[in-house]
């Protein structure tokens, strides 16, 4: 019987334990919980025998993984993002690697997004915590946050992700979207609506700026202490694609300065994030464990898309959405 590997998906199986039996009733399944920073050749020789891996946000699939794995005919991510998968040399050494569509996504991420913004603008976490402190009239100054209608909103990438939370602050809180992509052209950004900007305008103007691109070498620590001193001390920093995109340090620095008012973010650049982390001290700041997905609709037809990756493979066939660059 084939081997799945279930690497760092807790949900996997959980909400909709059909899928996972499903699964079991043609191969042999075993869920793991994996390191981040797992060697490859370890990560090789863990995955001895195994012919399908769905994979969660780690750890990273590379060259040396390929030579010296060749059992693994699959890695289907359980997401949209596949920075953790150098997709050219599963190409070369003949492994599908598939990721989900973005549609499947577009939505919850969105609205998580939106929901970061609201949270941290709203001052929503501080002030629960008040209220079962039994602290309801103490220090209300402290819960004083920001109006999101008829503010400017900037947004870092504008896929398919970044779009769709553009449209619900353009069409839900009549703001003005300003959009830095130098992968779209001017005239695209103008015709779904919004403003093309420059990085620094969108920093210098924006009372939000949410980040929806991808994490590469160009992008790491994009937003770090340089661009923080350029935003409004009330600006809003949101963040639900990938923690390394923005300098957590600085970001927590440029809190404790009053550089910025907020942080909303929905990843952490080392997952599961320290408790102890600085930007966990620092008022308005609102960081969820990388949830965005967590609701029903979507994870189902997650745990689909990359169940018919597996079947579609095991069945001499080519699966959808393969990643090749």
């Amino acid at each position: 019987m084939k081997k799945v590997a279930v690497i760092n998906i807790s949900s996997f199986g959980r909400e909709f334990p059909e899928n996972i039996k499903e699964l079991e009733k043609q191969f042999q399944v075993e869920k793991m919980l994996l390191p981040q920073d797992m060697e490859e050749e370890e990560l090789a020789e863990r995955l001895r025998e195994v012919s399908y891996v769905l994979l969660g946000n780690y750890p990273f699939f590379g060259e040396t993984f390929f030579e010296k794995n060749q059992d693994v005919k699959l890695i289907a991510r359980h997401g949209i993002g596949y920075n953790n998968v150098d997709a050219a040399s599963a190409k070369r050494h003949g492994v599908y690697f598939t990721t989900i569509p973005h549609e499947v996504e577009n939505d919850a991420v969105a609205e998580q997004a939106v929901s970061l913004v609201m949270a941290t603008a709203k001052n929503i976490t501080a002030s629960d915590r008040k209220t079962r402190r039994g602290e309801w009239g103490s220090n209300r100054q402290e819960l004083v946050g920001c109006q999101v209608r008829d503010a400017v909103t900037g947004v870092i990438g504008l896929g398919s992700i970044g779009r769709r939370f553009a449209e619900i602050m353009k069409y839900g809180f009549n703001n003005q979207i300003l959009v830095y992509d130098p992968f779209l052209g001017d005239r695209k950004i103008k015709n779904a609506g919004f403003t093309p900007c420059l990085l620094e305008e969108v920093l210098e103007r924006a009372d939000f700026i949410s980040l929806h691109c991808c994490l590469t070498k160009e992008t790491e620590h994009m937003i770090g202490a340089e661009q923080l001193k350029r935003m409004k001390n009330t600006a809003i920093l949101i963040n639900t694609a990938r923690g390394a995109l923005v300098d957590e340090l600085a970001v927590s620095e440029a809190l404790e300065k009053g550089e910025i008012f907020g942080y909303g973010a929905d990843t952490s650049e080392y997952e599961p994030m320290d408790p102890g982390h600085p930007l966990l001290k620092q008022k308005h700041v609102v960081i969820t464990p990388h949830t965005a997905i967590y609701n029903r609709t979507c994870m189902y037809q997650m745990n689909r898309k990359v169940m018919e990756d597996i079947f579609l493979v095991d069945a001499g066939k080519a699966p959808s959405n393969i990643i090749e660059r």
